[in-house]
């Protein structure tokens, strides 16, 4: 995979929580770039059917008000997202997405509450060519200091990356793209992937750095589980 030589998408979602099995999407971005083509957005806006607690305002700035006015049907917002990302991955695009594991999640059970077809079903035996910056950045570089450094914007200021308009869709989908070129540059040997064999990698890494999370938080609480399902959560993953 000649990364920076592809045509490639980001996507990003900004929900009603951090519970990814729970929460609804209230803005999604989808950027397409590279391969001798402009940028490509799309952004959805969204009324999520339940309200979106002050926590969540405070992070994207959608309160119920501006959903609920502005915000197109779920189902037909979804429906829109799902088929657009499915076109993506069959064209063999590369998809990236920061923490791929919660927006793959949200999509997988906001699809499915509203009686539409999931990701897996869509794709069938079809492998996503999935690259995700947050797995890839903790196995390339195994030694980050300091609370909250693998989050999107400490882990885009080491890349070198400057954003200014965090937490909207299309600024984190931008950021997440935009990390994953500069770790194919800073680590060519990602290129030498075939696409299944960067997603089984990924998933591997994933199992790995979730174990190892457990194992810390264990020391202070025995009974810590951190979930390794990527790129969908509670998933039993085998290789």
């Amino acid at each position: 995979m000649k990364f920076l030589d592809t045509r490639r998408a980001g996507w990003d979602t900004e929900t009603t929580g951090p519970d990814a099995t729970e929460a609804r999407i209230v803005t999604a971005a989808i950027i397409a770039r590279g391969g001798g083509a402009g940028d490509r957005i799309q952004t959805w806006l969204i009324n999520p059917g339940v309200p979106i607690p002050a926590e969540a305002t405070a992070v994207h700035g959608i309160d119920d008000a501006k959903a609920q006015a502005e915000g197109q049907d779920p189902k037909t917002a979804l429906a829109e997202i799902a088929d657009t990302l499915t076109r993506i991955i069959e064209f063999g695009l590369p998809l990236v997405a920061f923490n791929t594991s919660f927006d793959w999640t949200v999509l997988h059970y906001d699809l499915q509450r509203h009686g539409l077809l999931t990701m897996a079903d869509r794709l069938g035996d079809v492998t996503p060519t999935l690259v995700d910056p947050h797995v890839i950045d903790k196995q390339y570089d195994r030694y980050v200091s300091g609370s909250g450094q693998r989050k999107l914007q400490p882990t885009a200021q080491r890349y070198g990356i400057e954003i200014t308009d965090w937490h909207t869709a299309d600024a984190d989908a931008d950021a997440a793209l935009r990390i994953a070129e500069a770790q194919f540059e800073k680590y060519p040997h990602l290129n030498t992937f075939a696409p299944r064999e960067l997603y089984l990698a990924q998933q591997i890494w994933r199992g790995t750095q979730q174990a190892s999370l457990q194992d810390y938080f264990r020391r202070t609480d025995p009974q810590a589980v951190v979930d390794p399902g990527w790129p969908l959560l509670g998933e039993q993953v085998t290789v």
